[in-house]
């Protein structure tokens, strides 16, 4: 299984001296000019699932879909794509619609160009794609599952788009404007891909595209592969770092402005019990402020839930489904 830190290639104390820096957008950069990775039918990870392509307002947004019955949207995280749900996704097919999609800029959905202060990847723009994917699909109201940058793109639909949500379940993380008010020495050394990735292009692209390349010779599993086919792309390596330069710096403007908001909707928040957000802050306590019907736990596994203990977070989707 590939996690976020096979894929770093910075150092802590670079990432201390970046954190003790203001939080200015990076210039906008265009993606480096490169063909795209092949795509891939990764049905193989999905029995009974189709592959889709769908094009919204911003992006073509690749995923599959499977099952029937009322819907379910999963999002996943960085460096991953929509496989890192692929042990979860069938079994809620039992029962449900499951939509599960690459983010714009990952997989193999289309890598948009930055746009002015990194705009197309805003969590503003990857979460009025899921919107019209659903809609796509039939559904305007839906329950949404993100685990880490898939539940920021969560959290951002939920305060623009609060009517669509009916519940939603965040995996491993807190709100990013809290992180980046309250940087610590130890979440700097913990999470120093966060600053890194901040630096102008094509520094950290450069160091990334030679790590992943790496990391792909040495591959041993179909599913190790199929996530470094697409991050040895560098039109993938940029999008995700656009993803971080967007979170220092519009999307920080946008959680600005909704601090008052309330989600509403019931909102599980798992975090992992081997990992360091959980040991860094009170979690729950944090969203709480956030919400107005929060609830969620610590699950024993590392920081991609859905991957470590699917059958836990199973659970914890079908309980939150009937909350």
């Amino acid at each position: 299984m590939l996690t976020r830190r096979d894929v770093l290639h910075s150092s802590a104390l670079a990432a201390a001296a970046l954190a003790a820096r203001p939080f200015a957008a990076t210039a906008a950069q265009s993606a480096p000019a490169a063909a795209p990775a092949a795509p891939s039918d990764t049905t193989r990870f999905f029995p009974g699932f189709k592959p889709f392509k769908v094009q919204t307002s911003g992006a073509m947004i690749n995923g599959v879909v499977g099952g029937s019955g009322p819907p379910i949207l999963l999002l996943h995280g960085a460096p991953q794509s929509h496989i890192s749900w692929r042990l979860v996704a069938p079994k809620l097919a039992a029962s449900r619609t499951v939509v599960v999609p690459d983010l714009r800029g990952y997989g193999d959905s289309s890598k948009p160009p930055d746009g002015d202060n990194h705009v197309n990847y805003s969590k503003r723009a990857m979460a009025l794609d899921q919107v019209e994917v659903m809609k796509h699909f039939g559904f305007d109201r839906f329950p949404v599952i993100g685990q880490d940058r898939g539940g920021r793109v969560t959290h951002r639909l939920l305060l623009d788009h609060p009517k669509k949500v009916s519940h939603a379940a965040v995996l491993d993380i807190i709100p990013t404007r809290y992180l980046y008010t309250h940087v610590t020495l130890a979440f700097a050394q913990a999470y120093y891909h966060w600053f890194s990735y901040l630096r102008p292009a094509p520094t950290p692209e450069n160091e990334l595209k030679a790590t992943n390349d790496a990391q792909l010779a040495r591959a041993t599993s179909d599913v190790q592969r199929e996530y470094l086919r697409t991050m040895t792309d560098p039109a993938t390596i940029h999008a995700m770092c656009e993803d971080y330069r967007a979170s220092a710096s519009i999307d920080l403007q946008y959680d600005e402005a909704d601090e008052k908001k309330k989600i509403e909707c019931p909102l599980a928040v798992l975090w992992a019990a081997k990992g360091s957000m959980g040991q860094l802050y009170d979690v729950l306590s944090i969203w709480k402020t956030r919400g107005t019907k929060v609830f969620g736990k610590a699950l024993p596994g590392g920081h991609n839930l859905q991957e470590d203990v699917p059958e836990l977070v199973l659970a914890e989707i079908e309980a939150l489904l009937k909350a």
